[in-house]
């Protein structure tokens, strides 16, 4: 896929009081998204349900961290952690996410995902330490030239 530069420097702030909620099934495939999901992502539920939720995964994440994320989810049955997600419109929107298994009757039956706001100060760390990883790991980063 490919993005002009410029879309991805319109960041959605999240109000304080909300909570982006989500659920997969066992694939990553969206089966619930709250109103305030749609609303942040820019996508209408009819939209966004049967998507896999790396639909919106922003090009800044490093793989590794998605691989942490399965590893811990397998392992420990949760993960949390500071993502950066991409919008409908390109633009990006910062959360802390706690994802955890959901299970009834002792069967896996999908991940919920909750997700809430962090701070500017959090923000411009993790876009730092995520550039170093994604660099580290011979991923491609982005460079912005101001003229």
């Amino acid at each position: 896929m490919e993005y002009n530069e410029s879309e991805f420097f319109i960041e959605t702030e999240i109000p304080s009081d909300e909570l982006i909620i989500s659920r997969t099934d066992l694939n990553g495939v969206i089966t619930f998204a709250n109103d305030v999901f749609c609303d942040i992502s820019g996508y209408d539920e009819e939209e966004i349900i049967g998507q896999n939720h790396n639909l919106v995964r922003h090009p800044d994440m490093p793989q590794s961290i998605f691989k942490d994320l399965w590893y811990d989810l397998k392992h420990k049955g949760k993960w949390s952690g500071i993502v950066k997600n991409m919008r409908k419109d390109k633009g990006f929107y910062w959360v802390n996410a706690i994802v955890s298994c959901v299970y009834k009757k002792g069967e896996l039956l999908g991940y919920k995902s909750i997700r809430t706001p962090i701070t500017s100060e959090e923000k411009l760390k993790h876009q730092k330490m995520y550039d170093k990883i994604r660099q580290e790991n011979g991923e491609a980063i982005r460079t912005v030239i101001y003229k």
